[in-house]
């Protein structure tokens, strides 16, 4: 998973699981710590840049989605009552 490009790399997390993601960032991280030489480390990195944007776009997504079904509820309920 580590040495895959970032085309398919960005597939992947497209298919993964909150849970898997957050392991996949866990495991990155820890990579990251271990490392005595940080050349190279920047792939590493920009993966946990990129499930970072990735997950920001999501929670981005689920929250309008949210917001647009609580306000046609209240619509709802504002009709019911008059």
């Amino acid at each position: 998973m580590f040495n895959m490009n970032v085309k398919d790399f960005l597939d992947d997390i497209d298919k993964k699981s909150l849970t898997e993601l957050t392991e996949l960032v866990d495991n990155l991280i820890k990579n990251l710590e271990n490392k005595k030489d940080l050349n190279g480390s920047m792939d590493d990195y920009q993966k946990i840049l990129k499930i970072n944007n990735f997950l920001q776009k999501k929670f981005q997504i689920a929250s309008k989605e949210i917001s647009e079904k609580s306000k046609k509820k209240i619509k709802k309920l504002k009709n019911n009552e008059k």
